[in-house]
């Protein structure tokens, strides 16, 4: 009987901080985001929409954001399931800077975007079936 206990005493002690160290990793983990998502974003002129590619390498994010200006690049992370990126574009007034922030849940993002003249909203659906490996 005391031997169980012990045993028990044993696997409690040393068994629950792996599981929940084992768990607190796998949240840590990025989310999958690379493939291709169509992105609806709120802003002053009105809803726009825009096709968004990524491409993940663990936590580190590059692709490109295309619209109705052509295609601007973007970089970027993921940290569990947040997403920052930032787009660069070039426009007849110098360089205009985008920074989106978002939350991922499996084939949908949304978050918010800022820049020196305005924020808005964004939301994202993941097309083509899937992500990237």
């Amino acid at each position: 009987m005391r031997r169980s206990i012990l045993l028990l005493a044993f696997v409690l002690a040393w068994g629950l901080p792996l599981i929940w160290c084992a768990s607190a990793t796998a949240a840590d983990e990025p989310a999958k985001v690379g493939g291709t998502w169509e992105m609806t974003f709120e802003g002053p002129r009105g809803t726009r929409t825009q096709t968004l590619t990524l491409q993940q390498d663990g936590g580190t994010i590059k692709g490109t954001l295309e619209g109705r200006r052509g295609p601007a690049p973007l970089e970027g992370s993921v940290t569990g399931n947040e997403i920052k990126f930032t787009v660069k574009r070039e426009t007849q007034n110098g360089t205009f800077t985008l920074e989106y922030t978002g939350t991922v849940d499996g084939d949908a993002i949304k978050g918010k975007v800022h820049s020196e003249r305005f924020d808005g909203e964004w939301t994202a659906k993941r097309s083509g079936g899937g992500s990237e490996k």
